[in-house]
């Protein structure tokens, strides 16, 4: 797949589902013939890396949950996602645990009563490291992007935070800023 013929926006993924939708990669997939699918790696309490307890607020080292996910397109590897939830938002939830979510993570946290409101992302491109290349199935001198979202809810507390890694040459991001 060229990287002009998938265009990707963030925002259905920050946005509560209604009863019964499923997930929003699958409905995106759907949406251009194609089949969107995730298996769960790991869900449960790990200690928080720096750069994601920096975002959190929290020390190094912190317990955090994470949902570890493979993301696919056509069963094919698409994006590495690791998504990361303070632990007094997530521990003993749905989020912890390896099931699959009605209507996704997002929605389960709105349910909980945690809504984002300010989202930040920053993307950079990079080499993968050799077990994200094979799990990806890049090419040994393909490049990837590495997208990190933290979200805040209306207090500005953040809520949770995505680390992502895509294929670079299978992907466009598009932002779209509505200004006034």
């Amino acid at each position: 797949m060229s990287a002009s013929s998938w265009v990707s926006t963030s925002l259905p993924y920050l946005t509560p589902r209604q009863s019964g939708q499923g997930d929003p990669w699958a409905a995106e997939a759907a949406a251009r013939g194609r089949r969107g699918g995730q298996r769960i790696a790991h869900a449960g309490e790990v200690l928080a890396p720096a750069d994601v307890a920096e975002l959190f607020g929290i020390a190094e080292g912190e317990p955090v949950v994470v949902r570890r996910r493979l993301i696919l397109l056509d069963e094919e590897p698409n994006e590495l996602t690791d998504t990361y939830y303070p632990i007094g938002i997530a521990r003993g939830t749905a989020l912890a645990r390896t099931a699959k979510i009605p209507g996704g993570a997002v929605t389960l946290l709105a349910e909980l009563g945690h809504v984002g409101a300010l989202v930040r992302e920053d993307v950079t491109a990079g080499m993968p490291d050799e077990e994200e290349r094979a799990t990806l199935r890049t090419a040994p001198d393909e490049p990837v992007l590495r997208l990190t979202r933290q979200t805040l809810d209306r207090d500005g507390r953040p809520i949770q935070v995505d680390r992502m890694v895509m294929p670079a040459l299978r992907q466009r991001l598009r932002y779209q800023i509505r200004i006034g």
